[in-house]
């Protein structure tokens, strides 16, 4: 089994049985491996019948769950983490043996195609925010410009689907893409060490995941070390804290400034601000869909990593002007009372929310006579993070803030007069008593979602739903991110 020689007759562990410890049940099921799985839940599974069915079908795997099994973990070579588990913080990182090798699927992933024949071919994209929108226009680029690629990592597919499950041996695997666009968390990245991406990008860096990574400064250093692992870095000039620190590396570099030869930024040209690759001229930002100059960096981040995949320039600057932006982010909510409801439930951080107001306010009084109000509706769980740097926006350009959640009272306390509620349907419901017509709603918590909902997106699901139930969304957005 080439690239995984190391995992014979070996104690091999999964933690987690979600669908990244699923994904990788079935990935060393196919290579005859055995293994444990355990999970302090319960019922990790939708149904008792779906764990017998696993059971069932996946026989040279025990499933150990309603607790850490620390015996079990002890005694473990090899033990595949799920990245939402805290290995610290569930007490499990003490347990583990120092000759334990601790991987994530990703890793996991990477050590296998590494040593194929035909190794596919990797983008890779982390920071704060803005790494989905990314991916998925570079996704949305590959299938235009006829590329054979897949979305992987913190988004699309988990990324050990990837590899034919019905072979022996992993040389022979069927490894359909010729291209991985994978999009990285931080709790991904702290496991992964073997990744040979074409070039990788820390897009930005903003406070988040503080309650696990603790300082911001163990947080960049988790996001640098992709740039080892890639061989471009793409860098942001905007944000010092994204630049690579290997040395001798080769780099382009996007930024809203004039950009040096070989890299990509803005300038002016016919009274129109447009996206520039040196001195070429590529494509102005009023021909393309998602407004603000967060979107620009986001554009020229796809530019920059398709660029270093080989994409011809002229076809990537024509092809964006089609992509329209993803759910969540800023998506504007059909109603019939002429108030402008935007739902930005994926802004889960400080910075994406900071990136959806300085976007979306300019846009509500663009006019000096207009007096239209911009009410935000925030909180939830701010994984520790600090809120302080959303203090001038709310005073300045928020008329009404309304919070709620776990946290939602630290939002509060920035402004003097804000609205606490208990519940989303009631935040909904003191928005449409406060605006008017040509107001805006805009949804964007500043926090996760798992102190009320399962996730973003059935947070976002729940305010389109209060909004009004009966309303069809529409599918042209104002891309936050």
């Amino acid at each position: 089994m080439t690239g995984l020689t190391a995992f014979t007759d070996k104690n091999i562990v999964v933690l987690g049985a979600g669908m990244t410890g699923l994904s990788c049940v079935r990935f060393l099921h196919g290579q005859g491996l055995s293994l444990a799985v355990n999970d302090s839940r319960a019922m990790p599974f939708t149904s008792a019948a779906e764990q017998q069915q696993y059971q069932k079908d996946y026989s040279n795997a025990v499933f150990v769950f309603g607790q850490w099994q620390q015996d079990l973990i002890a005694r473990a070579d090899i033990i595949i983490a799920s990245p939402g588990i805290d290995l610290a913080a569930e007490g499990l990182a003490t347990v583990i043996s120092q000759s334990c090798l601790v991987i994530g699927d990703i890793e996991l992933f990477c050590l296998v195609n590494n040593s194929s024949p035909k190794p596919m071919k990797m983008l890779a994209v982390t920071g704060s925010n803005g790494k989905s929108t990314v991916v998925s226009m570079l996704a949305y680029l590959a299938d235009a410009l006829g590329v054979n690629a897949a979305l992987a990592g913190n988004i699309g597919e988990p990324i050990l689907d990837l590899l034919a499950q019905n072979n022996t041996s992993i040389s022979q695997a069927n490894l359909t893409p010729e291209l991985v666009i994978v999009e990285l968390s931080s709790f991904q990245l702290e496991t992964l060490t073997s990744m040979q991406a074409i070039a990788a990008s820390v897009l930005n860096l903003s406070d988040d995941h503080l309650d696990r990574h603790k300082t911001l400064a163990n947080y960049q250093a988790i996001k640098q070390g992709i740039y080892p692992q890639a061989n471009i870095a793409v860098i942001s000039r905007e944000d010092k804290a994204t630049n690579t620190l290997v040395a001798g590396q080769k780099v382009i570099s996007f930024g809203l400034t004039t950009p040096a030869p070989g890299h990509f930024g803005l300038a002016v040209i016919g009274n129109k601000q447009t996206l520039m690759f040196g001195e070429q001229a590529l494509i102005a930002l009023d021909e393309l869909p998602l407004a603000g100059m967060h979107n620009a960096l986001n554009y020229m981040a796809t530019l920059a990593l398709g660029y270093s995949a080989g994409w011809p320039l002229s076809a990537m600057s024509e092809s964006l002007a089609g992509f329209t932006g993803l759910a969540h982010r800023c998506q504007r909510v059909a109603s019939h009372d002429e108030i402008q409801w935007i739902n930005d439930s994926k802004a889960t951080n400080v910075g994406a929310t900071l990136a959806a107001l300085k976007g979306l306010a300019p846009t509500l009084n663009n006019n000096k006579n207009s007096n239209k109000k911009l009410i935000l509706i925030a909180g939830g769980e701010g994984k520790g993070a600090d809120f302080s740097p959303l203090k001038i926006m709310l005073n300045n350009e928020v008329s009404q803030l309304i919070t709620l959640g776990k946290d939602g009272a630290q939002l509060a306390n920035l402004v003097s007069n804000a609205i606490e509620v208990d519940s989303l349907v009631a935040a909904v419901a003191q928005a449409k008593a406060i605006a008017q017509p040509g107001d805006m709603v805009l949804l964007s918590p500043a926090c996760a979602s798992i102190d009320m909902f399962k996730n973003y997106m059935v947070r976002g699901e729940e305010f389109i739903a209060a909004v009004t139930s009966n309303a069809v969304i529409n599918t042209k957005e104002l891309s936050c991110r």
